[in-house]
């Protein structure tokens, strides 16, 4: 049996994200949110997409060390 090369990229990705992820949020810099306080919408996208950029530079920073 062969494995679907599209799935196995993405989950390589998936092991990628999550092994940057303390590093990723540490860049993004965001507060922990209080205790039983949900986030709203609005914050959840903005939360999201700085995490998005903080990854960008994670993963950059990453190669850059390697190189």
């Amino acid at each position: 049996m062969s494995v679907d090369p599209t799935a196995e990229r993405q989950q390589q990705r998936a092991r990628e994200f999550m092994s940057l992820l303390p590093l990723t949020l540490a860049i993004a810099g965001l507060p922990e949110g209080e205790h039983g306080k949900l986030f709203t919408d609005g914050q959840l996208e903005s939360r999201a997409t700085s995490i998005k950029a903080a990854y960008r530079v994670a993963r950059q920073l990453v190669v850059d060390v390697t190189k």
